[in-house]
C-alpha cells in the first residue's frame, strides 16, 4: 500500500470493521465531509488524520503500524493555515485535543507566546482576535482551545514546557491581564506532572529560538510557521527537535527559580497598572 491508495484502504478497513462513517468521524474529531473526501481520495490525509482515524476504529497495533508507514511516506507535511481557516479553526483545536489525549509525554518549546495549554481566556481571545474572525468564530475557537486544557490534570501524562523570557514580556494583552496570565503560569507549574522552564535573557545561548514546536511522545513533531503547520514524522528529524528542546531546557531555570522570574515580570506589570 502506498500513500496514494491510503484513502480507499482506510474506507475498506472501516467497512470491514462494520463501523459507520459518522462514528469514525466523530471519534477522529473531524467532519463527516472530511472523512468522506479522504476515503474517496479527493483529499490527501495527513499523518495526524490517519492516526486519529485508526484510533477511532480501534485497530490493532500491527494494522496501525502498516497504515502509519504509508502515511509517513512523506516525512514532512505542510498544511496551510488558510485550509484550517476554511474548515474552521475550532475544528483544528478539536483535532489537537484528540491528539493530545493520546499523548503520554508532550514537550513544547515556545519563544513568543504563552503555550496554548497555559493561556487564560483573555489571552486566547487576544491571540485569535488578530485573525479577523467573526464574533461567533472567535467564541468557538476560544472555547475549543480552553477545552483542551483539562488534559493538564490527567496525572498519567507529563507536560514539559520551555519558554523564553520574552514570552513573559510580550504585550499580548493589557498589563492587568498579563498579570493574570503570568499567575496562570505560576499556578500550573505547581502541578505534579507539569514542568515549566524559562530561558532567561541573561543566559548564554548556544542555539537560536527560531520558532515554536511541539513533540508528541517520540512519534510526531508539529511546527508552526507563518503560512502553515509542518508535521514531522521521520525519526531522524524528530531526534533533532528532541535535542533542540533538551538544549534549551538545560539553560532554562525551573521550579522555584522559574516561578521567581515569572513573578518579577508579573510584579512589573502590576506596578505599571498601579501607576498608569
Amino acid at each position: 500500500m502506498n500513500r496514494a491508495d491510503l484513502g480507499s484502504a482506510l474506507r475498506a478497513l472501516r467497512q470491514a470493521s462494520g463501523l459507520e462513517a459518522k462514528t469514525v468521524a466523530r471519534g477522529a474529531a473531524m467532519s463527516r465531509s472530511k472523512l468522506s473526501k479522504i476515503e474517496t481520495g479527493s483529499v490527501a490525509p495527513s499523518v495526524v488524520d490517519v492516526a486519529q482515524i485508526l484510533t477511532a476504529m480501534g485497530v490493532s497495533e500491527e494494522v496501525k503500524a502498516e497504515y502509519m508507514a504509508a502515511a509517513r511516506a512523506a516525512a514532512t507535511e505542510a498544511i496551510a493555515w488558510r485550509l484550517y481557516r476554511r474548515l474552521g479553526y475550532h475544528r483544528k483545536q478539536q483535532q489537537v485535543q484528540a491528539l493530545e489525549s493520546k499523548t503520554t509525554l508532550l514537550r513544547l518549546f515556545q519563544p513568543s507566546l504563552a503555550p496554548g495549554l497555559l493561556q487564560t481566556p483573555e489571552y486566547v481571545r487576544a491571540v485569535w482576535a488578530r485573525k479577523e474572525l467573526t464574533e461567533g468564530q472567535l467564541a468557538q475557537v476560544v472555547g475549543a482551545r480552553l477545552a483542551r486544557q483539562s488534559v493538564l490534570y490527567d496525572t498519567s501524562k507529563s507536560f514539559r514546557f520551555v519558554i523564553t523570557e520574552p514570552v513573559l514580556r510580550w504585550r499580548i494583552v493589557a498589563p492587568l491581564l498579563m498579570v493574570s496570565q503570568l499567575d496562570r503560569l505560576i499556578s500550573v507549574s505547581r502541578l505534579p506532572n507539569v514542568d515549566i522552564r524559562v530561558v532567561p535573557l541573561s543566559a548564554a545561548q548556544n542555539d537560536f529560538p527560531a520558532h515554536s514546536f511541539s513533540i508528541k511522545d517520540d512519534r510526531l513533531v508539529t511546527v508552526e510557521t507563518v503560512h502553515a503547520e509542518l508535521v514531522v514524522t521521520d525519526p531522524r528529524d524528530i531526534e533533532l527537535y528532541v535535542r533542540k528542546f533538551a538544549g534549551f531546557g538545560d539553560v532554562a531555570v525551573s521550579g522555584d527559580d522559574a516561578r521567581a522570574l515569572i513573578a518579577r515580570v508579573r510584579d512589573g506589570f502590576l506596578r505599571e497598572q498601579e501607576t498608569g
